[in-house]
Order: structure tokens, then C-alpha cells, then sequence
């Protein structure tokens, strides 16, 4: 698989043998890919590297019979034994300069960020995609503080690289991940722990194409909010709020009202609408 041909993806499924006890591996991800996953990971931290090398060529298998990168956590030295497309890793884990160097310049590798700091260092140092998360808390990072869509909402603002929003997303809060900026989600336990894997991937993927007609997460008053707005003209009209009389601020700054309708909202963005009543 080329090296840039995978960078559309939308809904990045990593594996947990504990979410499916009875239940082969192999089934459980064919059944996401069934759904529409259209990127994998291989992630085992308890077992053998034994263990890892044969899940890993099971899966190698798989994702070649539905042409889907492959990315295993954490064994670069299993990535080019089984030609998987790429490595994630963590921050603690091999530094991506030497990974590029074991693994060449084709292979995909992803490192997990916990703030807009590691993430530019990540892009600045070679990374192909970044993983960001936890959004809320989650058993697979046990200990780790959930960084709120408040972090997705930066990466979206600031990373040019492909970035995954991950941790805890369910069908359940992934609207509000997506309103913050995500375009592209990774969940664990709420997909392959699903009595249903492929129908639970379809279904986010419902969500993901939904998002793409532009929804926004902004913070109005101290009170998030879901809009369609594009400007801050947009935003108070859709408020009906366009014929008070309004002082507008965006991010701590006042933005003069002839300025509202070039002034772009963002997710993320904290507006302040102030209305001045008249009086004698």
C-alpha cells in the first residue's frame, strides 16, 4: 500500500481481546472491517512477542484481503517481519527519528499526543498521523486524565498532519468529539465490545459523514453549544439575536460588529455576547 493513500481514513479500530472473552481475534476484526473500518491496529501489551507475531500475521492476512493499512503498537521489528504498514507508538516508546530509520520511508508511523505541544513536536519530527486522546476517560489507559475535547478542538485548529481523536469515544459522545473538529475516530471498546462490531462501525461512520456538512462546538456565555454558523454574523442569527443591541467578544477580543460577517467562527472558539438595554 502506498504510503499516502491511507490518509482519508475515518474510523481507526485497534484491537482488545478482552472486550470479546469467546470470541477469536480474527473474527471480531473482520467484522469491523466489514462495517467499514478502514484502518487497524494490532494492540497487545500483556502478551508475548510471540503472542504479538502470530496475532500479527493473522491480521497482516486480514487487512490485505480488505486492503486496509495495518499499523501494529509498539514492535517495529514485527512491522517489517510481517510487512504490516506501520507502527503507532507512545511518547515513552522509541523516538519517531529512530523509528524512520528502522522502518524506511514508506511505513506509516502514528504516536500517541496528550497535548498541542506534543503534537507539533510530533509533526515537527516526522510523524504521519497523531493519535489524540484520551478525549474522556478510558479502561484501556488506566491512570492516564482525559484530555476533553478541548485538546481536539487545538489539534484541529493547529495540526496540518492526519490526527485520530481517541479514549472513551462511544455513539453516544462522539457528536460532541466531532462539533470540536475530529474528522477521524478511533474507538476500542465500544466497537469491538459490541455484540455487533460491524453494525457499531457503520453506525459511526453515519456520525463521521454527518460531521463532514460542518458542525461547530463553541462556548457561548460558559455554555457549550452545537452550530452550523461560519461567522459570527451567522452565529447571532441563528441566536436571533441580530437586532439587539449586541457587544460580540471571540476569544477575548471585541470584534466590531461591521466585522461580523468576515470574522470566521471555529470549534473551540469562547463567544461572549453582551445585550445593552436602553434606558434614561
Amino acid at each position: 500500500m502506498g504510503k499516502d493513500t491511507w490518509k482519508d481514513f475515518r474510523l481507526y479500530v485497534i484491537t482488545a481481546e478482552s472486550n470479546h472473552p469467546g470470541k477469536a481475534l480474527v473474527d471480531v476484526m473482520e467484522q469491523t472491517l466489514i462495517g467499514g473500518a478502514d484502518i487497524l491496529q494490532l494492540r497487545n501489551k500483556t502478551g508475548s512477542r510471540e503472542e504479538v507475531l502470530g496475532q500479527a500475521k493473522a491480521l497482516r492476512e486480514l487487512t490485505r484481503k480488505y486492503n486496509v493499512p495495518f499499523i501494529i503498537n509498539d514492535y517495529p521489528d514485527i512491522v517489517l517481519e510481517v510487512d504490516a504498514d506501520g507502527v503507532h507508538l507512545g511518547q515513552e516508546d522509541l523516538p519517531i527519528a529512530e523509528a524512520r530509520r528502522l522502518l524506511g520511508p514508506e511505513k506509516i508511523i502514528g504516536i500517541s499526543t496528550h497535548s498541542l505541544q506534543q503534537a507539533l513536536a510530533a509533526e515537527r519530527d516526522g510523524a504521519d498521523y497523531i493519535g489524540v486522546g484520551p478525549v474522556f476517560p478510558t479502561d484501556t489507559k488506566p491512570g492516564r486524565a482525559a484530555v476533553t475535547t478541548s485538546y481536539v478542538a487545538e489539534a484541529a485548529r493547529h495540526v496540518t498532519i492526519p490526527f485520530v481523536a481517541i479514549g472513551g469515544i462511544t455513539l453516544g459522545n462522539v457528536d460532541t468529539v466531532l462539533a470540536s473538529g475530529a474528522r477521524r475516530i478511533c474507538s476500542v471498546s465500544a466497537i469491538v465490545g459490541s455484540s455487533d462490531p460491524a453494525a457499531t462501525c457503520r453506525s459511526f461512520l453515519e456520525r463521521i459523514e454527518g460531521a463532514s456538512a460542518g458542525t461547530l462546538l463553541v462556548n457561548v456565555n460558559g455554555r457549550e453549544q452545537l452550530t452550523s454558523a461560519r461567522t459570527i454574523e451567522e452565529f447571532v442569527k441563528q441566536l436571533e439575536q441580530h437586532n439587539k443591541k449586541l457587544v460580540v467578544e471571540r476569544n477575548g477580543e471585541l470584534v466590531p460588529r461591521a466585522l461580523w460577517a468576515e470574522t470566521e467562527l471555529l470549534s473551540g472558539d469562547a463567544i461572549e455576547l453582551v445585550h445593552f438595554v436602553g434606558g434614561g
